[in-house]
């Protein structure tokens, strides 16, 4: 099971789309996508962009994933903006913003961190996507006292398949994707994206093409560098020191069981609750028909359960 569904996420991310994947677009393209809200307020940390809307007493932090941009979160804005402050991030390299030097990892960790101390957030509640919950595992791991929550969705702590990988293993795999995704550019990047979004991304194919277009804004370099720190990285011997509850969305969507190992929803809980370590207070929840963007596959219910993770704090 581990083997095929690692085989699954490595293939839609880099460009190769496992078999039955794919569906045709409608002949409208659906535009769910373009209708982005308009932040309050945008400023920079870091070559991280900020944009923040509503003003209530929790703060949120919507944290993308690889080579995604504001847009993801429009949605989860609209539900949660009027009962709190929410502050959504867009990473250097990422969305047509300029990628800055050094390591994309720990800058973009480090970058979170100094959001929260320069804005005085009290005990924010970090929601990230992809590579942008392991940033917020990282996060809570580096600054437990400054974290009251942490939402992972769909992203871990370690890359799938890579938990048995001997460090050597991992940081090779890491500069093969590095070389791999650098190599693109223009239209081979451009179709790339669209592999992805079709492959792993959204099960309404309209949506799937709309995001493909947002996300080849980004920087092909910088979408190399985040996923190469991210396939070298295992977190989980940290995870014992996130203080803060953790819940971890697992989407599940059932068409596409046969091309990963025939895994049921019970199994991916139990695979990713596995790679999630010794995270004390931890919750793994599956989101029903939804890909790897269940945020816009299936808003109400990654909403609905978010909305529970903070009652519960």
């Amino acid at each position: 099971m581990k083997a095929t569904l690692f085989s699954a996420l490595f293939a839609a991310m880099f460009a190769v789309a496992a078999p039955g994947f794919a569906q045709e677009a409608p002949a409208q393209p659906n535009r769910y996508l373009a209708a982005l809200p308009t932040p309050a307020e945008r400023f920079e940390i870091k070559g991280m962009l900020v944009e923040r809307h509503g003003s209530g007493p929790r703060a949120l932090i919507l944290v993308p994933g690889l080579s995604s941009g504001a847009w993801v979160w429009q949605q989860t804005v609209r539900d949660f903006a009027a009962t709190n402050t929410v502050y959504v991030v867009t990473l250097p390299g990422f969305d047509g913003r300029p990628a800055v030097a050094g390591e994309p990892f720990d800058n973009a960790r480090d970058a979170l961190a100094e959001l929260i101390v320069s804005r005085k957030l009290v005990k924010p509640v970090v929601i990230g996507h992809s590579i942008g919950a392991a940033l917020s595992y990282a996060l809570a791991q580096e600054h437990p006292d400054r974290v009251g929550g942490v939402i992972g969705i769909d992203g871990l702590p370690v890359f799938p398949r890579t938990e048995n990988m001997t460090p050597e293993q991992r940081a090779a795999m890491a500069d093969g994707a590095r070389t791999q995704m650098s190599a693109l550019s223009g239209p081979a990047f451009e179709a790339n994206q669209q592999q992805y979004m079709r492959g792993i991304g959204m099960v309404d194919m309209g949506k799937a093409d709309d995001a493909a277009k947002l996300s080849a804004r980004s920087d092909p370099q910088a979408v190399g560098a985040y996923a190469g720190a991210l396939m070298a990285r295992d977190l989980r011997p940290g995870m014992s020191r996130i203080s803060a509850p953790v819940l971890l969305l697992a989407p599940y969507y059932a068409p596409d069981a046969p091309y990963i190992g025939n895994i049921s929803k019970d199994d991916k809980v139990a695979y990713y609750r596995a790679l999630m370590g010794a995270t004390p207070k931890l919750e793994v929840e599956a989101i029903d028909n939804a890909r790897h963007f269940p945020m816009i596959d299936q808003p109400q219910a990654t909403s609905d359960a978010i909305r529970r993770f903070l009652k519960s704090l």
